[in-house]
């Protein structure tokens, strides 16, 4: 192992939210101060959205603070993230560049208006000192590693008149934030400072990541990432912003032969698994899954034996075509697979698959089972096509359409479509059902 190597291994990585950034710039490391350059407009902040989502996703506290917008603009920008508890938004805004306004001031005059977001606002944003001391004082009061976004400095050299006391505050908090165990996104519009200035706060910081238009298509270029092998430094890489997704275009061109993504999700809609229920069962984020089915993203190895575990499929599923193994006529009971059904349902009843989710079949086949003396107040299945039952064993009554029918055993059920009704097991006995799901 080299020696940059294994000085990294020693620190600890934090993840931007977007993997194929991860793995241009050789990861993030508590520690790091991440410089954003960006022209005028707002190309950072789906950048930071990301990060933001993806350290409130692991519970982790992060300081926004900010200089160029408003707590109501923070709020607007982050929607559901600014109700975390593990957020906290420093407002040198309202003092600064708002000047003590009454208009911004009105959030915080309204009852109840700081609910349920915290806020604070820092008295006299002017001094530079004073700000360190506010988030050296919040910092403080919270306990791990601590993430924050300074949005920017191009607002505080705005406020404090000058550039130099913005590299004075820049060089002594980045040093004291990496001592801290923080990691801090530092965001500055490229166009609104000196070469000097540049190149000074440069010096200081760990990574350092240029934000671009060129020739109508939005870029990024790695300028820095200091103690890690990175092998894509000072390269433009082509990104897409689809809503707050962020695909590479690199992820695009290089398509596996073969569609891992499109199998796990066939396996999970067969499931009746959501992609945010998968990822809470694999322990990664809905965006992750989403990007994984996509094929814009490929899972670890452990990762994918989570996902197997999660669909309850052997990892090897997940890389067969779809059929049937050659002559294989026989599928063991004791290797089949649960299936979910609708959440209305699925604490009175369990289904079971009698087939391999990996086989290409006319029609999904699955067994029904509903505990005795139960109700079912919906359908087993979000399903729009045609469905048959036959019952095995046990009592049911069906209402469908305001009217109920008893089904008895050996009784077969026909639906033409999914049709909202109730079930009921009337006996004192588990009712099993045989239930194919039509695939049209």
């Amino acid at each position: 192992m080299s020696k940059i190597s294994a000085a990294s291994a020693k620190k600890k990585r934090v993840s931007s939210g977007i993997a194929e950034l991860d793995r241009l710039m050789g990861d993030l490391y508590i520690g790091d101060n991440v410089l954003w350059y960006e022209d005028v407009g707002s190309f950072s902040s789906v950048f930071c959205l990301n990060f933001i989502k993806e350290t409130l996703t692991h519970k982790k506290p992060l300081i926004y603070v900010t200089f160029d917008r408003s707590p109501k603009n923070v709020v607007s920008f982050l929607g559901s993230q600014a109700e975390s508890q593990n957020l906290t938004i420093l407002d040198c805004f309202t003092n600064g560049k708002g000047d003590n306004s009454e208009v911004f001031n009105k959030f915080y005059e309204k009852n109840g208006a700081l609910w349920p977001y915290n806020v604070i606002k820092v008295t006299d944003p002017t001094s530079p000192v004073h700000v360190a001391e506010a988030i050296y004082g919040l910092h403080s009061n919270l306990t791990g590693d601590v993430h924050f976004i300074l949005d920017s400095l191009t607002g505080m050299q705005s406020l404090w008149g000058g550039e130099d006391q913005v590299i004075d505050f820049y060089a002594k908090t980045c040093p004291r934030l990496y001592e801290l165990d923080t990691i801090a996104y530092w965001l500055i519009e490229k166009g609104a400072h000196s070469n000097r200035l540049k190149a000074n706060i440069n010096k200081i910081a760990q990574v350092a990541i240029d934000l671009s238009e060129r020739r109508g298509k939005s870029t990024l270029k790695i300028l820095k990432a200091e103690k890690r092998n990175s092998k894509f430094l000072n390269e433009h890489h082509v990104y897409f912003c689809e809503e707050s997704e962020i695909i590479f275009d690199s992820q695009r061109q290089h398509k596996s032969r073969f569609d891992l993504g499109a199998k796990i999700k066939s396996i999970r809609l067969m499931r009746g698994i959501s992609q945010k229920e998968l990822a809470e069962l694999t322990g990664v984020t809905p965006s992750t899954i989403s990007q994984v089915e996509k094929n814009l993203i490929y899972p670890s190895l452990p990762a994918l034996f989570r996902i197997a575990e999660s669909l309850t499929v052997e990892v090897g599923t997940l890389f067969k075509e779809h059929g049937a193994e050659k002559n294989v006529y026989v599928y063991s009971a004791d290797n089949r697979s649960t299936t979910s059904l609708n959440k209305s349902v699925k604490d009175n009843a369990e289904a079971e698959l009698l087939l391999p989710p990996d086989i290409d079949t006319p029609a999904e086949a699955t067994v029904i089972r509903i505990r005795p003396g139960k109700k079912l107040a919906g359908h087993f299945f979000s399903h729009k096509g045609r469905e048959l039952g036959y019952l095995i064993s046990g009592q049911l009554e069906m209402t469908v359409d305001n009217q109920s029918y008893k089904v008895g055993p050996g009784d077969t059920i026909y639906l033409q479509k999914d049709i909202p009704g109730s079930w009921q097991n009337t006996s004192d006995q588990i009712a099993e059902l045989l239930w194919l799901k039509f695939n049209e």
